[in-house]
């Protein structure tokens, strides 16, 4: 797609970004972002996992562990990418780290614990060292769509996945830590809008995770979330919740997604990750 800018044409890139984002852990992030690229290759896209959080459990989850420091990671690709840091830099490349599958990561390592300090001495705005990375790689154009893994915090490096993305999605467990988190990471969102860098990303959607239907309370939590979202966005973006599944647990644990299964046990997790997809195509209407 191109759009006219005085005499010259400007490419706009096709792909787009979306972050799994929680300031709060144990929420599903990565088995939401994991299945959701997977459900979105099984529709025929070409799909890249970026693993932005220092415990790397997406790389675990793609069977790559870097723990033992051997090999580069996001880190390494980013610092490289921030001239100023040029004593800092190693001979990595992205076709070094970028491993390849059905669908694509960029791994993470330990070294993203520190990235808010490697970044301190730099001038330029350090919030969009990510996505000037993703623009001087031209991964935008190289894949339909780019999916974060986030840290549970509202540090530096969510920070500079939210003013990368286009829309973010909430995984969440309904209780009442997450409704008062949801406050806050709307906060963070309009500080972001405020910095007047970038535009905020959109919400595209909060979902329930690990739902137990037979507590009571957690209706009434969700409920109350439920409210809370309405009342901050004005529309309802709370999608159908994911229950406890044995399904779930035992692709994560066999590091396969669900739709490495065909059974019909696994098809209605095939249906909700699929309109977690719908939701995510929705950036492209």
């Amino acid at each position: 797609m191109f759009f006219n800018k005085g005499k010259s044409e400007i490419e706009v890139p096709k792909g787009k970004v979306v972050a799994f984002l929680n300031q709060k852990g144990g929420v599903g992030k990565t088995t939401m972002c994991f299945n959701s690229a997977h459900a979105l290759k099984d529709k025929g896209h070409k799909v890249l996992c970026i693993d932005m959080d220092p415990q790397a459990n997406l790389s675990l989850l793609f069977d790559v562990d870097l723990s033992e420091n051997e090999g580069a990671s996001i880190h390494h690709l980013m610092v490289n990418s921030v001239r100023e840091l040029k004593t800092l830099h190693t001979s990595n490349i992205l076709s070094d780290v970028l491993i390849k599958g059905e669908v694509d990561l960029i791994p993470a390592c330990q070294d993203l614990s520190g990235f808010e300090l490697t970044m301190a001495p730099i001038s330029g705005p350090r919030q969009l060292i990510l996505k000037r990375f993703l623009e001087k790689n031209d991964l935008l154009n190289k894949y339909d769509y780019i999916l974060l893994d986030c840290p549970p915090t509202l540090g530096l490096l969510v920070i500079n996945s939210v003013c990368a993305v286009d829309g973010v999605i909430v995984p969440f467990r309904p209780d009442d830590f997450s409704k008062k988190g949801l406050l806050h990471f709307y906060e963070m969102l309009a500080d972001v809008q405020d910095m007047g860098i970038v535009n905020s990303p959109k919400i595209l959607a909060h979902i329930p995770n690990l739902v137990d239907n037979r507590r009571k309370q957690e209706e009434l939590d969700l409920e109350e979330i439920r409210q809370v979202i309405i009342e901050k966005l004005g529309k309802d973006l709370l999608l159908e919740p994911f229950y406890n599944r044995a399904q779930l647990v035992k692709s994560q644990a066999s590091k396969k997604s669900v739709f490495d299964y065909s059974s019909k046990e696994y098809r209605p997790l095939h249906q909700q990750f699929h309109k977690i997809a719908d939701v995510i195509e929705g950036l492209n209407a």
